[in-house]
């Protein structure tokens, strides 16, 4: 009963009207120009659930509320698997928002499986973005913050800065996620020099 409490709060009570013309029988289409639009129909309102899912789940996460945000991730997940595929770089944001939600609820082993998947796929795509990249990396620097295996973080988010730098530039906001996770841990580990001069680049 909790479970489904969840998952209604969560995305259930938004895209309930949406499910029915996505999951329901589809209309039985005589001509090729119906069939076409019918598709095309049929594929945009399978984009608004996914982006509607997505950003649901993203604001539960920057709200600090990470058990409402996975049945959300979960449906993004679902529905962008059908339309993109199963091993698509589409699903690697998806993953990655999982992963951390899952962090925050203190479950590392699914984050780990999470994070798994967004680098398998980001390792079959030769011409993935840097900052694609970039967020995996910061994904998996999070992951060993969590794990208390912070030489492994400071590496990952190493990369993140360098990623989020060849695509973004020096001075942009995107690289300072990166730079504030590295400032805390140098903090953390009593590096003040560092830590300050991390704070300031922020």
């Amino acid at each position: 009963v909790s479970h489904q409490r969840t998952d209604w709060i969560s995305i259930h009570s938004h895209i309930c009207h949406l499910l029915i013309p996505v999951l329901g029988p589809q209309p039985c289409f005589h001509s090729e120009k119906d069939r076409k639009h019918g598709k095309e129909q049929l594929l945009r309102r399978q984009e608004s659930l996914i982006a509607l899912s997505l950003s649901t789940a993203q604001g539960f996460v920057w709200a600090g509320k990470p058990l409402e945000a996975i049945p959300a991730a979960l449906q993004a997940l679902h529905f962008s698997s059908r339309v993109f595929g199963p091993g698509s770089v589409q699903l690697v944001p998806i993953y990655l928002l999982l992963a951390e939600a899952s962090m925050g609820t203190g479950r590392l082993r699914q984050a780990a499986k999470y994070l798994s998947q967004a680098q398998w796929i980001i390792l079959q795509t030769p011409d993935c973005s840097a900052a694609l990249q970039s967020k995996l990396h910061r994904g998996l620097g999070l992951f060993s913050i969590a794990e208390g295996n912070l030489d492994q973080a400071l590496y990952h988010l190493a990369n993140d800065v360098y990623l989020a730098t060849a695509q973004f530039g020096l001075n942009s906001v995107e690289v300072s996620g990166a730079y504030l996770n590295m400032a805390n841990i140098f903090f953390h580990q009593n590096k003040m020099d560092a830590a300050n001069s991390l704070y300031t680049e922020v």
